[in-house]
């Protein structure tokens, strides 16, 4: 790869499930939902944002509809947690299994 090109990485994401003790439910077009995991996204100013998204709490598989995050500090915490880990994982990638070539290509 032509290291004088500058990459454009459009998108960084990472989900996380939200510990039984800290979800919480919301309603949404008169059905409530059981939120479980929140989907975190590297801004390009180095910001986070964050949707939550979950179940039906009557069960079946409902549709997938975001929600906003509620600003509680352990959710604030548990989405920063997520973030460094998920760096660290990113920073110690050991490159695509079995695509030694490929590395070239890109």
């Amino acid at each position: 790869m032509d290291t004088d090109v500058a990459l454009d990485v459009s998108a960084l994401a990472i989900n996380v499930t939200i510990p039984e003790g800290l979800r919480w439910t919301d309603t949404r077009r008169g059905e409530e939902f059981t939120l479980t995991t929140i989907n975190v996204r590297l801004l390009r100013d180095g910001s986070l944002a964050a949707k939550a998204y979950g179940r039906p709490t009557a069960g079946g598989r409902g549709t997938y509809v975001s929600f906003p995050v509620p600003d509680r500090p352990e959710l604030v915490a548990l989405i920063d947690k997520a973030a460094h880990r998920a760096g660290a994982l990113w920073a110690a990638h050991r490159g695509l299994e079995g695509a030694e070539a490929a590395a070239d290509t890109v």
